[in-house]
């Protein structure tokens, strides 16, 4: 059995978020390593989750992360997601965060029906997730919009058309700054590997909310 859920981030020559790379650099070595500007692998360990359970059961929020800030304004936030699933919740991770209590983290996960799967969680208090499509691959991309004062997640099977996935918003502390980055989880088993590449950013408003160009 693996000991660890492992993420390899590659920037290929895209852009990366605001700070990102500072962030890297300031992470705990033994979880986040690598050239923070080429390639980065993070390391979570066993029955790590970012969820504050609806029905009452203790908050998890031991999954690590690598966040950048962004202040106010619009933009998109997009990665390729590759996932070697090996337990029931296991995922790579896009992540908007604003505190403990309020954030939105957007998945490509493993089911308990061990199918691929598209999944948001919504956090404001208590967790709100829902899924999507569930997917024949291991990869999907994944992107995070800000269209002041909302957020839209988009998902695609080829990086071109995306589809709609939800419209939210986080609440007054998330109109201006906030951070956005990475995550991995493995809250039911030993570990999985995902990769993250094409990571993209852009200072930009998403032109249609609905077809998601």
């Amino acid at each position: 059995m693996r000991e660890g859920c492992v993420v390899n981030i590659r920037t290929m020559s895209t852009q990366l978020p605001p700070d990102l790379p500072g962030a890297l650099r300031e992470a705990d070595p033994a979880v986040w390593r690598g050239d923070p500007e080429q390639a980065v692998i993070g390391t979570a360990g066993p029955r790590t989750d970012l969820f504050i359970d609806p029905a009452g059961s203790p908050p998890s929020l031991n999954a690590p992360r690598v966040l950048a800030t962004v202040t106010d304004g619009d933009f998109q936030f997009s990665a390729r997601v590759s996932v070697d699933f090996a337990a029931t919740f296991d995922a790579g991770v896009l992540l908007v965060w604003v505190d403990d209590a309020t954030w939105a983290k957007f998945c490509f996960e493993y089911s308990p029906q061990s199918e691929p799967t598209v999944v948001s969680v919504i956090t404001r208090g208590e967790s709100d997730d829902a899924n999507f499509i569930t997917v024949d691959s291991h990869t999907m991309w994944l992107r995070i919009s800000r269209t002041m004062p909302s957020f839209a997640l988009h998902a695609s099977t080829d990086g071109s058309r995306w589809q709609f996935v939800r419209h939210l918003r986080l609440g007054e502390a998330a109109d201006a700054t906030v951070r956005i980055g990475l995550s991995v989880q493995s809250p039911t088993g030993e570990g999985c590997t995902a990769t993250f590449d094409e990571i993209r950013f852009s200072p930009t408003r998403l032109a249609d909310l609905r077809d998601g160009s």
